[in-house]
């Protein structure tokens, strides 16, 4: 057995100093809570993700992009809306690749953020190079390919989310509603309201609010919820991008 001694003199904190066991901290009294109230506890947080706007309560509307698992997501809307979702991704740390058959509409957005070197990159169709995404640098694909977009090369992976953006229903528009998690829609016409009505199971007074939504309003639907949401710009995002807006 190894025995320490204390020089003479030193006090009961340099001996602590000197076995590297630091500095004493402030102590306060430990908290606790009772099991039975745990159920209670609640923070004033949402999930972690993308801004998209707000409820009709005036909350916070996050949708979470960056995930473990594959994740589609198709967005029935016009440009602006997609765009806005890219711009706040990028500014959450994931990097975005836009594949789109017309560049031109997606450069102010790469000339914004850098010229392509600060997380948005644009690529033509079917042009998309392997992102090694992964938990430290995930990864958007935007889709923006037209009516009948094909099958990409980069698909959705761990920590790699494709948004695919149609402008309106198009004979493809079934398919990619059953493959995606999550279905954002837009303001539609009557016909494409039923029909997206009978692809999701959508109640009535859904279907027939569709037709009437205002700008920047989304109704986003999972196989269990639906949501509608605000989409808000920024100042910035207004003097990017407009004003909210369905047509482009």
């Amino acid at each position: 057995m190894t025995m320490t001694t204390t020089e003479p003199g030193t006090t009961g904190i340099a001996s602590r100093l000197r076995t590297g066991f630091g500095l004493l901290g402030p102590r306060h009294p430990r908290h606790a809570l009772p099991v039975e109230q745990v159920e209670a506890l609640s923070l004033p947080i949402g999930d972690d993700g993308v801004v998209v706007g707000i409820d009709p309560d005036g909350r916070p509307a996050v949708l979470g992009v960056n995930r473990p698992t594959p994740y589609d997501i198709l967005l029935i809307s016009g440009l602006w809306t997609a765009q806005v979702l890219a711009l706040r991704a990028a500014a959450t740390g994931a990097r975005v690749a836009v594949e789109t058959g017309r560049p031109q509409a997606w450069m102010q957005l790469v000339h914004a953020m850098g010229g392509g070197q600060n997380g948005l990159a644009v690529y033509d169709v079917g042009r998309v190079p392997p992102q090694g995404a992964s938990a430290g640098t995930p990864v958007l694909v935007v889709r923006d390919c037209g009516m009948r977009p094909p099958r990409g090369r980069v698909t959705s992976a761990p920590w790699q989310s494709v948004l695919t953006l149609l402008p309106y229903l198009s004979p493809v528009a079934p398919r990619l509603m059953r493959q995606a998690r999550l279905v954002g829609v837009q303001r539609v016409s009557p016909d494409e309201a039923a029909e997206i009505g009978r692809v999701i199971g959508l109640p009535r007074p859904d279907l027939e609010s569709l037709p009437a939504l205002p700008e920047g309003v989304t109704l986003w639907c999972t196989e269990r919820d639906r949501q509608y949401v605000m989409t808000q710009p920024t100042d910035a995002e207004v003097g990017l991008l407009g004003v909210a807006r369905r047509m482009d």
